[in-house]
């Protein structure tokens, strides 16, 4: 057996600096450390102290295209067109639901338009459309399935981000024009630039 001795500690000497080095304990440091951010804070958050500057908001300015007319739309039939462009992944489908939706326009707000392209890794969702439950999907490479009554939302698979929606208006004249989107394109940085 060992034996057991008791030891007695003593606290820490500072020690100061000397030449270019000196030593801080942790707990000095972050006590420091919370005393500025705490500082930086209280700065910022009182008015008249910061800098800010009034700027105009920068807004994307997207086409005005016409896709459509309502009275010439088919319940359950979807209607393919190009928005914003004619560049890679600007694929988009009009529908009719026959169930109300989200964004949706006309007398029973079932008029809807998506992309076509999963936003989860690219995978072609036309020809996907199922009337009876009112999505698209499943993509052809992980299965995600897309809910286009509540703006597009993933319902399975392996997707995390819903379904890029066209924002859509009517005209008096019953015309639909595709004026915007909400979410991004899969593939682009930026909606606008192909």
């Amino acid at each position: 057996m060992t034996d057991i001795k008791e030891i007695e500690i003593q606290p820490q000497e500072k020690k100061s600096c000397s030449g270019s080095k000196c030593m801080v304990s942790r707990r000095t440091f972050l006590l420091g450390s919370g005393a500025a951010a705490a500082s930086t804070v209280m700065i910022t958050m009182f008015p008249g102290t910061s800098n800010a500057k009034k700027v105009k908001a920068q807004v994307a300015r997207y086409p005005r295209k016409k896709i459509g007319n309502i009275k010439r739309l088919k319940t359950g039939k979807p209607v393919g067109f190009n928005y914003p462009d004619k560049g890679d992944y600007s694929t988009q489908m009009l529908v009719k639901t026959g169930t109300h939706c989200g964004g949706g326009v006309g007398r029973s707000k079932d008029v809807v338009a998506f992309s076509t392209t999963c936003s989860h890794q690219g995978g072609d969702l036309e020809g996907t459309y199922n009337k009876k439950y009112v999505t698209v999907g499943q993509c052809p490479f992980h299965l995600s399935t897309f809910d286009l009554t509540k703006h597009g939302m993933v319902a399975s698979g392996q997707a995390y981000e819903a379904l890029p929606q066209v924002v859509l208006e009517v005209d008096k004249k019953g015309d639909i024009y595709a004026i915007g989107i909400m979410g991004l394109l899969f593939g682009r940085a930026d909606n606008l630039k192909s």
